[in-house]
């Protein structure tokens, strides 16, 4: 890539997006596309549905999160739904803080990172065009120009709606530069940044002791009081504080509950009627979108005090709560390491998952539903099928606790053990047992936690270790199996032919003799017990198969071995029952022979090309699963 090249094709793309006009003009613009004049929150709406929205089981999705965001499927849709597509809609949620409330490390402030630099984004595309009085310094809405009295008409017949004031530096320039001729103010197109200041502003709290209040509202410049001879004089006033220029855009509140009560009083008129006051001046108009972040510790410390209740019947809370399911947690790890410099290192396959299951584990709370524990309801939340329970049972998991997901181990604890792990060992791969290790290394050194947590803990570390051996022993014996597809495909047909026999009350034929013979019930059990399904229950499960076989069909689709889940598990689990003793001496012998030689090599080979391992790794593995056999 030629590196100047593309910073010349970057300005010059810079430079197509201004424009420079009379109000004239604008309104000219607006009678083709009037969406210019949307509000803020309309705009970050649109900035949402941009990306695209699409529906999985009942629920929208949308696809500006999932780059970033993974597991907060339900929250996003709540907060775009009750809070964004409210507000754009002009309803009274707009007139609210939306304060997002969850734990450390849980996706608030990454939420709030996406949204500004979205909007960023879209204000350079025609559909998030924005355009301001030029020289104005809260870039605001040309459309306040128009006189109050003729805003009725002007919103009829441009199919707009016209809402503040004016700000004191444009009132004074309208009377000083223009003479009060409307027509000619110049009008420009502003590129949302907060870089630049333009339509984002960021307030984070300090010492209440230092902190002026001027960081949100603007200050008096007073060398040019002198010249202007007012404080009242809009020219003898800096209007840069945040709210000033988070006008038509994002205004963000870090650790908002951490400021000062001076610094919220602000808000209480911003929010309910859109003004604010500053200086000596009469309220100041802004639309800005007032966004802030806590934690639940000290959102419960905020409405217990009583003088808050003003501010807090102004807030919209929004729970963001962790991530409950293994399969996005790993993918959470993935993009942490990726943004790192550890990205060289080489993770081990079911690493990331291992780490994963433990810290789903501390999250989730026990339900009171009979027969469900804690693995099972890991499993149900990503999505695998648990026997006995179904879709409803789900749903009831996820009403029977309204705070879960709000306390366990956040995923910065576990990349910073896996950090741990790397740095110390100094390795060129990582896997599951080193980062397990880590992890109860952590838990070990933890002095916050108490006994109780720290054996509990303990306890969620084993059975993250119970399951990623499982998924060792599965990863090996299948690698073990020579043309696995065609040997699990085979044993399937095996089984279809006799259970259709057995269902009709027919024999089947063998295909080397021609003789007609009784359904191999031997065979069949041998199958079915692998997934549990006792002797009373193998005609209903023959007959379940039998069904969907015939729906398939009718639905013109193959039915394979992969369709039916738990067949697939039975099958799998069959076949690898039947490998276990080859496995066990292929992988303890130390002075293997020819043959096993020749096996270790090709399962290694297939390992490395098919499972994702290195060399160090899939030795590893060999090694580890031998163990476990031998045990």
């Amino acid at each position: 890539m030629d590196i100047f090249k593309r910073i010349a094709e970057y300005k010059a793309e810079e430079e197509k997006l201004k424009w420079t006009g009379t109000f004239r003009d604008y309104i000219e613009l607006l009678r083709k596309d009037p969406s210019p004049a949307m509000t803020a929150h309309a705009r970050v709406y649109e900035m949402l549905i941009s990306h695209g929205v699409e529906e999985v089981n009942g629920r929208k999705r949308y696809k500006f999160f999932e780059k970033e965001l993974f597991g907060l499927d339900r929250a996003l849709e709540r907060l775009v739904e009750e809070y964004f597509h409210s507000a754009a809609k002009r309803l009274d949620v707009r007139k609210r803080i939306l304060l997002l409330m969850g734990p450390v490390s849980g996706g608030k402030s990454t939420i709030v990172t996406m949204l500004k630099r979205g909007l960023e984004q879209f204000s350079k595309t025609d559909k998030g065009a924005v355009y301001a009085i030029k020289g104005c310094p809260m870039h605001e809405e040309p459309l306040h120009l128009i006189p109050h009295e003729l805003r009725p008409e002007v919103e009829k017949e441009l199919g707009v709606r016209i809402e503040g004031n004016l700000c004191p530096s444009c009132a004074m320039r309208l009377k000083t530069e223009y003479n009060g001729d409307i027509e000619k103010v110049l009008v420009e197109r502003v590129i949302i940044s907060e870089e630049n200041r333009v339509g984002i502003g960021t307030f984070s709290p300090s010492d209440p002791k230092s902190q002026d209040i001027a960081d949100l509202t603007g200050s008096i410049d007073f060398s040019t009081i002198t010249e202007y001879g007012s404080e009242s004089d809009p020219r003898a006033y800096r209007f840069d504080g945040e709210l000033n220029k988070a006008n038509r855009g994002i205004m963000e509140f870090q650790e908002m509950l951490k400021c000062d009560e001076k610094f919220l009083w602000h808000l209480l008129s911003l929010t309910q009627e859109g003004n604010f006051k500053a200086g000596r001046f009469a309220l100041i108009s802004a639309d800005e979108l007032i966004i802030a972040h806590t934690n639940e510790a000290e959102y419960k410390a905020f409405i217990a005090n009583k003088k808050n209740e003003a501010l807090q019947s102004r807030m919209i809370v929004m729970p963001i709560p962790y991530n409950l399911k293994v399969s996005e947690e790993e993918k959470i790890y993935a993009k942490l390491i990726a943004q790192s410099d550890m990205k060289d290192i080489h993770i081990a396959p079911h690493t990331l998952r291992a780490a994963a299951i433990f810290t789903i584990l501390t999250r989730l709370k026990e339900s009171k539903k009979q027969g469900m524990d804690l693995v099972k309801k890991m499993r149900m939340y990503d999505g695998e099928e648990v026997e006995g329970f179904k879709e409803a049972d789900l749903k009831e998991l996820q009403e029977e606790y309204l705070e879960e997901g709000m306390s366990g181990i956040d995923p910065r604890h576990v990349i910073n053990r896996i950090s741990s792990a790397l740095i110390r060992q100094d390795l060129a791969c990582i896997n599951a047992l080193d980062v397990l290790r880590a992890l109860k290394e952590g838990i070990d050194q933890n002095p916050s936690l108490t006994k109780e947590e720290r054996e509990r803990y303990l306890n969620f570390l084993s059975i993250a270790r119970q399951e990623y051996d499982n998924l060792a022993k599965k990863e090996v014996q299948k690698a073990f199996v020579y043309s696995f597809e065609e040997s699990a495909k085979t044993l399937f047909e095996n089984y279809l032919d006799n259970i259709e026999a057995y269902c009709n009350w027919t024999k089947i034929k063998d295909p080397l003799t021609g003789e007609e013979l009784d359904p191999d019930e031997r065979l069949m059990r041998s199958i079915e017990e692998q997934i549990g399904i006792s002797e009373n229950a193998k005609k209903a499960f023959r007959e379940e198969i039998l069904i969907r076989m015939s729906s398939y069909s009718r639905r013109g689709k193959k039915f394979d071995y992969k369709s039916h889940e738990r067949l697939r598990e039975a099958i799998e689990k069959k076949l690898f029952a039947d490998l276990k003793d080859i496995v066990k001496i292929t992988t303890t012998t130390k002075t293997p022979d020819e043959t096993q030689l020749k096996r270790i090599n090709e399962v290694t080979k297939r390992l490395i090309d098919e499972h994702g391992y290195c060399p160090i790794c899939a030795n590893e593995l060999l090694r580890y699963v031998g163990s476990l056999l031998n045990r």
